[in-house]
């Protein structure tokens, strides 16, 4: 990659770090087959709405909801990767879940931290979220008070929300609602990633500068971690299997009701539509799991 041009961190440790949230995506490259796929129960009508308003096939609507499965358990991870980099920086420290009062970072610099006001503090608490809409009014009246909190028990310190996707770049007061009343305190900040990475390197363009090197230790490090490891998925032709024994023969709607025997197994009706797989009796309190397995012994007739 030739010289290395961040100095807030080694080349080591930023590759390490990129290598350990990568291996957080271990799980989610499992290959998907229906049992996989229903495991949070499909949304049918939903499915079946978006595949014909967007007018896409079916191959394509299962695809993104594989991948909008995999992807909303891959935002922790990202997350990860922004809370957890900290640790290899100077005057930064990530506790352990639950350690430290539950910050995500605590920052200290003996030296001082000058605030946009002029105030000059010790120690900075961070608490982080990947976008700026993701708190409810809940959980942002909670993390207010938990920073309100911390600057009674310690009057030599600021705590910031600081977001990775914020609106725009800022280091201002974090005003929000707290019991119906609005709230805010001049060392209770929101803050963007890029202006906490400036605060912590004592660099304005860290942030950027980090940018520029990840996509190609992002590049290096998948070609080292995930060579074998390929995702089949198979739920299209499980699918497919149950759809071509439901006697329709649209393929369109055969399809829709293999979807809809997913989500709606036992609720009232849906069962008959089933009768191929299982008996009478069988049908509301095994359908689901007899599915599966119906589908699965198309994959064993057809192995890789």
């Amino acid at each position: 990659m030739g010289d290395w041009s961040l100095s807030f961190i080694t080349e080591e440790n930023f590759t390490n770090h990129v290598m350990s949230t990568i291996e957080k995506y271990g799980e989610k490259l499992d290959s998907y087959d229906i049992k996989k796929f229903n495991s949070n129960t499909i949304d049918p009508i939903k499915m079946i709405f978006d595949k014909t308003v967007y007018q896409t096939s079916w191959e394509e609507m299962i695809g993104n909801e594989i991948y909008r499965q995999r992807d909303k358990s891959n935002n922790n991870d990202i997350g990860y990767f922004h809370q957890r980099i900290f640790q290899y920086f100077r005057n930064c420290r990530v506790p352990e879940n639950g350690k430290e009062g539950g910050w995500d970072v605590i920052y200290h610099d003996d030296n001082g931290i000058v605030l946009p006001d002029g105030d000059v503090v010790h120690t900075v608490y961070v608490e982080m979220k990947n976008k700026h809409n993701t708190m409810n009014s809940a959980s942002a009246g909670k993390t207010y008070i938990k920073m309100q909190s911390q600057l009674l028990n310690d009057d030599d310190c600021a705590c910031f929300l600081v977001e990775a996707i914020a609106k725009k770049s800022q280091n201002i007061k974090w005003e929000t609602t707290v019991d119906g009343k609005k709230v805010s305190h001049k060392r209770i900040r929101r803050v963007s990633i890029d202006q906490f990475y400036g605060i912590v390197t004592n660099e304005n363009d860290a942030f950027f500068q980090m940018c520029m090197v990840l996509p190609k230790v992002i590049k290096k490090a998948v070609n080292h971690e995930l060579d074998s490891k390929v995702p089949h998925d198979t739920v299209v032709e499980e699918l497919r299997r149950i759809a071509e024994n439901t006697g329709d023969d649209s393929e369109d709607i055969a399809m829709a009701i293999a979807v809809y025997l997913l989500g709606f197994s036992t609720y009232k009706g849906f069962p008959d539509l089933a009768g191929f797989i299982t008996s009478q009796e069988q049908k509301e309190r095994e359908l689901l799991n007899n599915l599966y397995m119906y589908a699965k012994a198309f994959d064993d007739c057809h192995p890789e």
